[in-house]
């Protein structure tokens, strides 16, 4: 996995008016923890961009102030308007502990029933993940070659040596769905089919005689 260096200043002034000040600056206020002490500092934003806005998992270098950190991103808030990040969590890699990350997926090959026009549906953009570092990915391929019609991959279909997956095991990935139009065809052709059954129901019915109402007063 490829390593991206960051390049961070101590905050002095935890608050919000201090945090609102960083990102006015263009910088992200963030905190590192997973060490002795959690480490609160800030840093420009222009850095982020190959971090978050990637189809690859990274690993962070982080020199702050002279202070070095292998870390890994472990959370980032964005403006739910502007989308400029607003916060980042980072978590320090240490070489005997698990760690968790949201890894990338890449779909990989041309299902089935896409061909039949089908069309294919993600339903994840990253699975997370949890081993060590040393062996997180930068991404995962997805192989849809084989989906048809309704069929889907799972998290339980996936396996990766060494790694763990998170997400509900029944959670879907990607699947290939009819076309509305298709549907409706299909629709409309088993209520055609089911009309003669319908008609020919509508006589035998009228043809059975009612059964004469019994006189309540009468043993």
């Amino acid at each position: 996995m490829k390593t991206i260096e960051i390049i961070g200043y101590k905050r002095a002034n935890l608050g919000k008016v201090g945090a609102q000040r960083a990102r006015e600056e263009g910088n992200v206020p963030a905190v590192l923890y997973g060490g002795e002490n959690q480490v609160h500092f800030v840093a420009p934003m222009i850095l982020f961009r190959d971090l978050v806005y990637t189809n690859e998992a990274h690993f962070v270098h982080l020199n702050i102030e002279g202070e070095e950190h292998q870390a890994v991103l472990q959370e980032v808030q964005f403006h739910p308007v502007s989308e400029i990040i607003l916060h980042a969590d980072f978590l320090q890699i240490n070489e005997g502990r698990k760690i968790k990350m949201d890894i990338p997926i890449r779909i990989q090959g041309q299902a089935a029933g896409v061909s039949k026009g089908g069309t294919l549906v993600r339903k994840k953009a990253s699975l997370k993940v949890y081993g060590y570092a040393k062996d997180m990915p930068d991404h995962i391929d997805v192989d849809v070659s084989t989906l048809d019609f309704h069929h889907a991959i799972k998290v339980m279909d996936m396996k990766m040596p060494n790694l763990e997956f998170l997400d509900p095991k029944r959670a879907s990935i990607a699947v290939v769905e009819v076309p509305r139009a298709a549907k409706m065809a299909d629709e409309a052709a088993a209520a055609v089919a089911a009309a003669p059954a319908a008609e020919a129901a509508a006589p035998a019915a009228a043809a059975t005689p009612a059964e004469p109402k019994k006189d309540a007063g009468k043993k």
